[in-house]
This record gives structure tokens, sequence and C-alpha cells, in this order.
């Protein structure tokens, strides 16, 4: 299923293209006041969510819908010289492909899906270019994000977050958690205590606060001080990973 925003076709010279990009807002999807809806079934217990160029905001859905995975869809594009923009959903088997096509002279889109995804699903996020939040879930979620920030909260199972370009955070109870960023803080608040907390960063400090215990720490950075102020023990099954490249590593207790 296709949406598409008529073009706007034009003969200009590149010198009014030029000034006509200076002066475009950049489209923005809490524009579009009317969303699309849809519905797909699942009849399995994983879930692949693929999207190339989109916002996420990925939700546990309630129990009673069970058996379907619910999407809702904000979309604003335009397009000065070119194809008219359009954006696409499908789902094959355990796999939701979001697609936006958005290219020309002068080309200003933006997409946002909300997922909504029933409980007892593993879900795994691939998504090209864009943030992506996440919410409420009890079972595996890994997300992964080429280029934008990554947020979870409310989170029990086990998590896997990495982006090549922005920041990590997490507010969660999971046992264990494997955070990544190339280019970006990661800050993790863990409200239960972790049998592993794995985090790491390219560039970027990495701040980590624990429930009270004592954990096996290992803390590192290239380049920025190093603030270990947990309980430690090196026979500990808590094991917490803290290492960046260039800024500072901080492992505490929450207040």
């Amino acid at each position: 299923m296709a949406r598409t925003v008529p073009a706007r076709a034009a003969a200009v010279t590149g010198a009014v293209v030029v000034l006509f990009a200076g002066l475009t807002a950049c489209s923005s999807a809490e524009d579009d006041t009317d969303p699309d809806h849809r519905s797909f079934p699942l009849h399995g217990r994983t879930l692949t969510i693929d999207s190339d160029d989109s916002a996420l905001e990925i939700v546990a859905a309630p129990s009673h819908e069970r058996g379907s995975v619910e999407v809702t869809r904000w979309f604003q594009g335009s397009v000065a010289v070119g194809e008219a923009p359009e954006v696409t959903w499908s789902m094959r088997d355990d796999r939701l492909k979001l697609r936006m096509h958005c290219s020309g002279v002068v080309a200003n889109c933006a997409a946002k899906h909300r997922v909504a995804v029933p409980h007892g699903v593993s879900v795994k996020v691939v998504d090209g270019d864009g943030s992506v939040r996440a919410s409420g879930f009890r079972d595996a979620l890994e997300i992964r994000t080429g280029d934008g920030s990554v947020r979870v909260t409310d989170t029990s199972g086990p998590l896997t977050l990495r982006t090549d370009d922005g920041s990590v955070r997490a507010e969660v109870s999971s046992r264990r958690v494997r955070a990544q960023t190339k280019d970006g803080s990661v800050r993790l608040e863990l409200h239960a205590v972790p049998d592993l907390v794995d985090s790491r960063s390219g560039d970027g400090s990495v701040t980590i606060e624990l429930p009270r215990a004592e954990y096996r720490v290992t803390a590192e950075t290239g380049d920025g001080g190093v603030d270990v102020s947990v309980p430690r023990d090196d026979s500990s099954s808590h094991v917490v990973n803290a290492r960046t490249d260039d800024g500072k590593v901080t492992v505490r207790a929450a207040n």
C-alpha cells in the first residue's frame, strides 16, 4: 500500500533552485494531522521492523491485541522537480517493511511510524536513518539505527541497542543490556540489579546508574576521567563494562 503526495513541477534555473532550497523549511512528520492506520497479522513470536528513513516509536500493546501489529504513519513531503514522494508499508512472514521514496530537486520529506506490538513477541528494529523510541517490553528487544538517537524506557527484557551516530538512553529493569554508539553519549539507568551491562562509545561520555550491590566493573577511557563509586567485587556475577575512546566514564549507584 502506497501513499503519494503530488509533486510540484516547475521549470526553474539552477540559481532559483538554490535560492528555493535555502528558503524552504524542513518538513516535519508531526505536521500530518491525518495519519494513516493499518493492522498487520502476526502469527509468530518474533517481529523484525525494517525501516529505511523514518522516526520510529515502538510500544508493547495490551494483551487483547495479540495476533496483530498496529501501525500509525505520519508523512509530509514535497519535491519541486521530480517524481512524487511515496511511502509504503508491507508485512511478509514476521518482517514489517517501511519505506520512503523522496528524490529530485528540492526534495523535502519526513516520516514517522508508531508500531504497537503484542506482548510475548521478541522485536528487532533495523532503521537506516531515524531516531528510535521504545517502551513497555518484557521480551527481547534489539534496536539498530544508522543515524539517530535511541531511547528505551519501562522495559525488563534483554536489550541490545546500537547507533552509528547518536546518543543511547535507557531507563529499564533489564538484566542484560548491551549499548553501543560510534558517536554520542551513553546513559543507562538500571532499576534492577543486572547480570550484564556492556556499554561502549567511540566519542562521548558513558554513564551507568545501578542499584546498590557489588559489581565486577571494567571502566576504561582513551581520553577522559573514570569515576566508579559502586561497591566492587572481582568475583561478582554482576558484570559491568563501560568503555569510551573519548569522554568520561561514570559508574555510580542510583539515588
